[in-house]
């Protein structure tokens, strides 16, 4: 294909390149000259599982390799240590060595359910930074100024609610924007919350005598709930490895405008098509096509039959865990002793909004007690059995 077609199939679902025109120019090149482009992307691991939030930028990536360039799938295991301050109100908890290396090793596995492993090069920040002297460290922080890193919009809203920020929250733009130097990036791709990050990655690039990378800035998925970036912590997200029944349920539960924000940054679906819909029948589409490409097809349809069996047939769906007690029990206790629920706030917080159901009659005080065997339905998806 050439640049210009190329071009355009990678622009598709970006908010903004930095700039066009270069990554046009370094795209004849690389087809002149049959050299891959280098597409870097870089992910800390905060956490064990990725998220279709993640999957933006995998997709993404895939596109590159699908043209035959080359991705630099970066685990920032030392930049892990620190925290991206990124779009944060405030410093991000330290990581132990033990948390970031169980993460990490999660991560191929699920990077190459999109990533074609020939075309990727994973790559791991500690090699570089752990050898980095004290000379070469003070080096290169000479490349900014605390009043360019203290500007930062996210910076400035913790200023301006006295909140503090940490010296080494100060110097994560310049590790990132080292790795671009190390790796001899073409390119980086983030998320609109990267972009401080990644125009610095240009700057140390120049001043480093290298032709400054493309900046390619893709809208951040928001999670179920609509409102905020998908994310583990706060609960509202979908994660590539979870049950497809999970999946299905919580991709049904969306919003309609929020769905077909999903078809656009998730597959390649012509969305006028999907808008033909009746929006039921495309939210069972999408989730059939994000469970067939982290699962299977068989495992999608399922899920899909599974949930029609518990929602349009007010069925409970067949081989759910069994809870055993020897006399009555509160039903907070059931639900966290259980594993039904991870905690006790998340199980009031359930119960005051109407999310529990013992025999078919909503719970609406958390210290009603269960003096029978019966079903318990914990949310829209989760049931226990209770024998006495």
């Amino acid at each position: 294909m050439d640049a210009l077609g190329q071009l355009d199939k990678l622009k598709r679902g970006c908010l903004e390149l930095i700039s066009e025109d270069e990554l046009k120019h370094k795209l004849t090149r690389s087809n002149k000259t049959k050299t891959p482009l280098r597409i870097k992307a870089g992910f800390d691991p905060t956490a064990a599982d990725l998220h279709l939030g993640h999957t933006v930028l995998l997709s993404k990536l895939r596109q590159f390799q699908d043209l035959g360039h080359t991705v630099l799938f970066l685990i920032g295991d030392f930049t892990a240590r620190i925290g991206d301050p990124s779009g944060q109100n405030k410093a991000r908890p330290p990581m132990s060595d033990e948390d970031i290396k169980r993460n990490a090793s999660t991560y191929k596995s699920q990077v190459y359910k999109i990533l074609d492993p020939k075309k990727t090069e994973m790559v791991f920040n500690n090699d570089w930074f752990s050898k980095m002297s004290i000379y070469e460290f003070t080096a290169l922080m000479r490349h900014a100024s605390v009043s360019q890193i203290i500007a930062r919009e996210d910076f400035q809203q913790r200023l301006k609610k006295q909140r503090e920020i940490r010296i080494n929250e100060f110097i994560y733009p310049l590790l990132q924007a080292y790795d671009s130097v190390h790796l001899k990036a073409d390119l980086e791709i983030g998320g609109t919350d990267q972009k401080f990050n990644l125009l610095l990655g240009r700057e140390l690039q120049r001043d480093y005598g290298q032709e400054e990378q493309v900046i390619m800035l893709l809208p951040l998925l928001e999670g179920t709930d609509g409102v905020h970036k998908m994310s583990k912590s706060l609960g509202n997200y979908i994660g590539i490895n979870e049950s497809p029944d999970e999946i299905f349920g919580k991709i049904m539960s969306i919003s309609d405008a929020l769905m077909y924000k999903y078809y656009e940054l998730l597959t390649d679906e012509d969305l006028p098509e999907i808008k033909r819909l009746h929006p039921k029948e495309a939210k069972e589409k999408l989730a059939v096509i994000i469970i067939s490409q982290y699962h299977s097809i068989s495992k999608a349809q399922e899920a899909k039959s599974a949930f029609e069996k518990v929602f349009s047939h007010k069925a409970v769906p067949t081989g759910i865990p069994e809870y055993n007690i020897n006399t009555q029990k509160k039903i907070l206790d059931i639900l966290t002793e259980s594993g039904l629920v991870k905690s006790r706030n998340e199980a009031r917080r359930l119960i005051q909004q109407g999310g529990v159901s013992f025999l078919d009659k909503k719970i609406k005080d958390e210290n009603f007690t269960v003096l029978a065997s019966g079903i318990i339905k914990a949310g829209s998806r989760r049931f226990l059995k209770v024998v006495i």
